[in-house]
Formats: structure tokens, sequence, C-alpha cells
């Protein structure tokens, strides 16, 4: 199983987006726009459409599910898929989540090797 060719991966963590452009372009040779924020994200998203987003939840400003809104809205974007990536694990933050248009939800800690596991499943799946 293939990841996605490019990802966009929105986090207003700093080492988060770090770590995570590492795990991805060293062990799953995957090309990783970051953003750090919500806005950013979409004005990325102007530019150049990535195959698939990852996305924290809680963020300053527009916060993920605001961010997977507006992409929804979008008919050029509707169809992106969207993954968050998050420390909300609670079944109902999971259930809302899914009910917005995420197509899944990958808990924070995470391993590298679940990770890139976890994104090729969803990749395949899509």
């Amino acid at each position: 199983m293939t990841l996605p060719p490019h990802i966009l991966h929105v986090d207003d963590d700093d080492d988060i987006r770090e770590i995570v452009a590492l795990v991805l372009e060293e062990m799953g040779g995957v090309r990783v726009t970051s953003a750090a924020g919500g806005q950013q994200a979409l004005d990325a998203m102007a530019h150049e459409r990535p195959d698939m987003v990852l996305l924290d939840v809680m963020m300053p400003g527009m916060d993920g599910p605001a961010v997977l809104s507006r992409i929804r809205q979008d008919p050029g974007l509707a169809a992106l898929p969207v993954v968050f990536l998050t420390a909300k694990s609670l079944r109902q933050d999971r259930e809302r989540l899914r009910a917005l248009g995420a197509i899944d939800i990958i808990e924070k800690p995470f391993r590298a090797n679940e990770l890139i596991e976890r994104l090729r499943g969803i990749w395949a799946g899509r």
C-alpha cells in the first residue's frame, strides 16, 4: 500500500509539525506542506491542492472543524480526504468529527510506524 504523494499537515505546535514532516518525508516518501493554522492552510490549498489533509482539532483562530467546514464548502476541495490528528479521543469527539466529514481520526501521541500504517490504510480505502 502506498501513501498519498502530497499531504498538507496543519497544527499550531511547531514540534508536532516537525515530527510529522520528518516521519512522513523520511519514512513514507511523502511530500509534506506544513501550515501553522487554519487560514494558512486554506491559503496553501488555494495555490496547490494536496492529496490529503492531516488536521489538528484545537488551534487558535480558526480551529480544525472550521477548516474542515470551509474545505467541504469549496467545490474544488470538497472531496479532499481529511484526517484529524488530535489528542481529543473521546467517543463523542470522534463521532462529531466524523459527522463533520472527517474520514478518520488518529490520536496523539502516535508512533511513527503507526502513523504511516494508518495513513496507508486510509489512503487505500478512500
